[in-house]
């Protein structure tokens, strides 16, 4: 048995879900955001500009940036509502229709979250290390299908890039929400290209992109790679790139891992996460990370 992504026909395709220009409080406009982007190897984008009322509501149209090679995602991050601690709502919508509409003066974050799913978005937990989100605060966004598991921006700038303990959490309650990386560049400095997502398609079309997305075929990366992750009989077998460390993370404080000098594989027991999900985390010899997203043994 091999797991979702890595037996799926197509490659996988290098992208950033996250980022901003100057159509909001980015320092760049976008066709240099873009350009710099695709300088760095990415195969496609999402300029994720903040649809508020002082930027005019902006879905940032970076249709005229696709070639064969590169490709962009629309989006925009949702700020209607507050958290329970009362700071703004911040929810990454990928895949917007360039004309979403803006919000009415009552909308609260449900509404605009419902909107954006049923207009085909892939919608994210932001950066919630950084703003303190609960658990409590993400039950009221049921639709919501993943939590931005690295944030390279609030690292570099609080060392609150961290979203794991929020998103195991939710999974170890039974949430079923997948894992991205962003590096949400404000400034093109140390918050640029630190973390990313890969994403196994068929091919660069958007479509097929944001298809893959939702469901879940992707995994999220520093700089590690992997391989692949699939299941031999009674083990978990993992294949990476060269690292220092490979574990598997599971429901509440369920572990195991294998350390050593340049490994490419390692295997756990099966038996260890039977009945809940494992996740995977590569750390090379720089500290640099890797992540699946969840694989569940329940069924």
């Amino acid at each position: 048995m091999t797991i979702s992504p890595f037996a799926l026909p197509g490659r996988f395709y290098k992208g950033n879900l996250h980022c901003h220009s100057t159509v909001s409080d980015g320092r760049f406009d976008m066709a240099e955001v873009v350009r710099k982007y695709r300088l760095e190897g990415y195969d496609f984008l999402a300029i994720s500009d903040h649809f508020q009322e002082q930027y005019g509501y902006p879905v940032a149209d970076t249709r005229p940036f696709r070639t064969a090679n590169f490709t962009t995602l629309l989006g925009a991050e949702l700020h209607q509502g507050r958290l329970g601690n009362g700071e703004l709502w911040h929810i990454l919508a990928v895949g917007l229709p360039h004309d979403f509409a803006a919000p009415s003066p009552d909308e609260d974050a449900k509404s605009i979250c419902a909107r954006a799913a049923a207009a085909g978005a892939f919608l994210g937990f932001a950066h919630p290390g950084w703003y303190c989100l609960t658990p409590d605060d993400t039950r009221k966004l049921p639709m919501v299908h993943a939590v931005e598991i690295y944030n390279h921006g609030s690292e570099v700038s609080l060392a609150r890039g961290d979203g794991w303990p929020l998103a195991d959490m939710l999974l170890t309650e039974g949430r079923r929400v997948t894992a991205f990386a962003a590096d949400d560049m404000h400034r093109m400095s140390v918050d640029f290209a630190g973390g990313w997502v890969h994403v196994k398609a068929e091919s660069l079309e958007p479509e097929n992109l944001l298809a893959s997305l939702k469901a879940g075929n992707f995994y999220s990366s520093m700089g590690p790679l992997l391989h692949d992750i699939r299941i031999e009989g009674d083990e978990i077998v993992v294949e990476c790139s060269p690292a220092a460390v490979i574990t598997a993370g599971g429901t509440a404080a369920r572990r195991a891992a294998e350390m050593g000098i340049g490994l490419t594989g390692a295997r756990f027991p099966r038996a260890k996460f039977d009945g809940g999900f494992f996740r995977i985390t590569v750390v090379d010899d720089r500290g640099r990370k890797a992540w699946s997203n969840p694989v569940w043994l329940d069924v």
